[in-house]
């Protein structure tokens, strides 16, 4: 599978993601500017009350954008929303993605949203949140490779950290995957800060922080975290 350029380009550093899930986080994604961040993420789900006006300000956002309607199974927070609400969703946001974000257990259900995202130049990330814990190194490998066959461009997990195991499962994962695809690697919790600046360094493509308030546990204020990033990206060539 060919990944669409602008994707590739955007990928070829540690990107960080500001996380668009309230008014407030919305605003500042209005002010911010691209020193600060490379992409936004649109959380839709967030919105799902005034969609319309969420689609017209992402018109206006100052970065490319990442189409989220999160499945409530996987933390979203749409409850009831039914498959058909989903796709439509996605195709009402599709004009303004540059990529978009499906849990990895939908992908079957989601074939026509991938094939449309596909065909219209828009890279499609397929992920994985555990919420309690993090998986072994082989089940994350076997996900890599379901994500890989269902047609993502990029593999994302994000798992709970609850100590320095979890979070040495997630570098190993990620120095040894073998799919080729982009990874975007994660942990939330305990350890879940200082996994976002290792897993940055060891090669992780998107590595999300909050604007206004976190909607995730461990994230960092986006700009702090692209500016962490940089500052250790610094050092290693020293």
């Amino acid at each position: 599978m060919k990944i669409p350029a602008q994707i590739t380009t955007s990928l070829s550093y540690p990107a960080v993601v500001g996380t668009v899930h309230s008014a407030s986080s919305l605003a500042g994604a209005r002010r911010i500017g691209k020193k600060e961040c490379d992409w936004l993420e649109l959380r839709v789900d967030n919105f799902i009350g005034t969609p319309a006006k969420l689609l017209r300000a992402a018109r206006t956002l100052p970065c490319p954008r990442i189409v989220t309607v999160r499945d409530a199974s996987e933390g979203g927070m749409a409850e009831g929303l039914t498959l058909r609400q989903r796709r439509g969703l996605y195709g009402d946001f599709m004009e303004v993605a540059g990529m978009v974000d499906i849990e990895l257990r939908w992908a079957g259900r989601m074939k026509e949203t991938i094939r449309e995202a596909h065909a219209a130049g828009v890279g499609v990330i397929l992920s994985h949140h555990d919420f309690n814990r993090t998986p072994s190194p082989d089940r994350l490998r076997r996900l890599a490779r379901e994500a890989r066959d269902a047609g993502a461009d990029v593999f994302k997990v994000a798992a709970m950290t609850h100590g320095p195991l979890d979070l040495a499962m997630l570098i190993d994962f990620l120095a040894n995957e073998k799919t080729a695809l982009p990874l975007a690697v994660m942990g939330m919790g305990a350890y879940g800060k200082v996994s976002r600046l290792v897993l940055a360094q060891a090669g992780s493509c998107l590595n999300y922080g909050y604007l206004g308030t976190p909607n995730a546990s461990g994230q960092w204020p986006v700009a702090i975290l692209k500016a962490r990033i940089a500052e250790l990206r610094n050092v290693a060539k020293d």
